[in-house]
């Protein structure tokens, strides 16, 4: 007898509809499963025969062949659990055909025959959702984040038998009502900029960065409140639109980060410890999972102390600071996961901190200085658009409690403002949304300099010895800053003031 179950895997980000196919025929009792199964498919044959049991069913004493279609793509994990279940009790017992078509199944399966939660959950249903498939069948403890995609029917099942009872109407299941909760996200409590005393032209470049999507590295002696302020970043960046929201979520549902809590409404802030490995940043395993740069996208992403990680971890950003996204090749075949994201990072000077302090010596060699700079790359330094010096805070700063600072949400008004002019200008070219992307003519046509300008980019660049990247990012800069203005045209003051962003590259690096 043959059945068919219909379920649900993920690739990447990317939903895929599995037909798990089981026939029972007369032989030699045996249980094989094939279509490309991973290690936890194959495993599936005890745990499903377990849960059979021990929920009260027969277990037929046959051959029983189970394929998964298509099969030419890998399955991993245990989602297959249900399904296979399913699909056995279907052919042994001679369910009718129509009891398994119209709904899909996913979960794993406990010994005892509960079905335990999995990840990927949202963007299955919004697979299913995108190929008109409206009944899914989820563990019980999925059922908020399938519920969050409108015009999929969630079914949450506990157990085995309660997954029977409804699928023979013996006893039905209420479709599940969510909600788009709605304020997850990890920037809502990293503080304000209010709360910084001082450090003004800091605050001044990082509204910049967050106006234009730029890349960012903040440099001074330790105690000047570089992670202060890298924390408080993401509070000056615009709210996610829907369709950020949802992918951003999806990535959170691959890497099982996300569960009862909602959609992400806000801007994710990821800083990741310097002890992080290759694959944690950029993602990787056996089954390939979202990595720290991909759960930082359409957000921000803090490097603190960014000497202090390895070289080869700081060198595979390079890529995906370009094109705003990772693929992880494997024997099995290649997965592409978005990073787009803002990179925020901070470093002292020297080991000790102190280079060149007007109120502290250093007390490093110079040939440690170098070592320690000579871990960031060149290439890398280019990438980064802004490099800001964070000065120490004078003891009148810290105690003018008369001074008011300005709040996150002062700037941010500022921020939305020069992102809806950016939105504007670019709203016939679907791979730029804001300055940082600009490249080619595009970037020729919307940073025309004027004459003296153009002689004060010149000097700089051969003065400072930049590179054909670095002129690019000034460019780049000065547009954002000519739009948090208001400007139309790029000046020679935007140009000017875009350079000494630049300055880290001669004076404070190379000494």
């Amino acid at each position: 007898m043959l059945a068919i179950a219909k379920s649900c895997g993920v690739l990447g980000l990317d939903g895929n509809i599995i037909e798990v196919e089981v026939n029972i025929s007369k032989g030699f009792p045996s249980f094989e499963i094939v279509g490309l199964p991973d290690t936890a498919v194959r495993e599936a044959k005890e745990r499903v025969k377990a849960a059979v049991f021990n929920s009260g069913y027969k277990f037929p004493s046959n051959k029983i062949i189970v394929n998964l279609a298509p099969a030419d793509i890998k399955k991993e994990g245990a989602i297959y659990d249900l399904p296979i279940a399913l699909g056995i009790l279907a052919a042994d017992n001679q369910w009718p055909k129509q009891y398994l078509e119209n709904i899909v199944t996913c979960g794993e399966l406990s010994l005892d025959g509960r079905v335990r939660e999995i990840n990927g959950i949202l963007p299955m249903a919004v697979h299913l959702k995108e190929k008109e498939q409206k009944k899914f069948m989820v563990p019980f403890n999925n059922k908020e984040e399938g519920a969050l995609v409108k015009g999929v029917e969630i079914y949450p099942v506990s157990t085995l038998k309660e997954a029977v009872d409804h699928i023979l109407n013996i006893k039905k299941l209420a479709a599940f009502k969510g909600s788009l909760g709605g304020s997850q996200g990890q920037g809502e409590n990293l503080g304000d900029f209010s709360e910084v005393k001082g450090q003004k032209a800091v605050k001044r470049a990082m509204e910049i960065a967050a106006a234009g999507g730029h890349n960012l590295l903040l440099i001074g002696p330790p105690g000047t409140g570089k992670s202060m302020l890298a924390k408080r970043f993401a509070s000056i960046l615009p709210p996610l639109t829907y369709d950020e929201t949802l992918e951003v979520s999806k990535i959170f549902s691959v890497a099982g980060l996300l569960r009862k809590t909602g959609l992400f409404s806000k801007r994710p802030f990821r800083a990741p410890h310097h002890t992080v490995s290759y694959g944690g940043l950029v993602g990787g395993g056996r089954i390939p999972k979202p990595g720290e740069i991909s759960l930082a996208h359409k957000g921000v992403l803090f490097l603190d102390e960014l000497p202090e990680f390895s070289r080869d971890v700081l060198e595979v950003l390079r890529q995906p600071l370009e094109d705003r996204e990772i693929v992880i090749s494997r024997v099995s075949g290649s997965i592409k996961y978005p990073a787009d994201f803002i990179l925020v990072s901070s470093m002292n000077p020297c080991p000790c901190g102190f280079y060149n302090s007007p109120t502290t010596q250093c007390s490093c060699s110079l040939s440690k200085v170098d070592k320690y700079r000579g871990k960031i790359s060149g290439p890398l330094l280019d990438r980064l658009d802004i490099h800001i010096e964070v000065p120490a805070v004078k003891f009148n700063e810290l105690m003018g409690d008369d001074i008011k600072e300005e709040s996150s949400e002062d700037i941010l008004k500022r921020v939305i403002k020069a992102r809806e002019i950016q939105f504007d200008r670019y709203k016939d070219n679907d791979s730029i949304d804001y300055n940082s992307r600009l490249s080619g003519k595009i970037l020729k046509s919307c940073c025309n300099l004027d004459g003296e300008s153009k002689a004060l980019l010149e000097t700089a660049f051969n003065n400072l010895g930049l590179s054909a990247r670095a002129y690019d990012k000034i460019l780049k800069v000065a547009r954002t800053i000519a739009d948090l203005e208001g400007s139309e045209n790029i000046q020679m003051n935007h140009v000017a003031e875009a350079i000494q962003y630049r300055s880290l590259d001669s004076n404070y690096w190379n000494r």
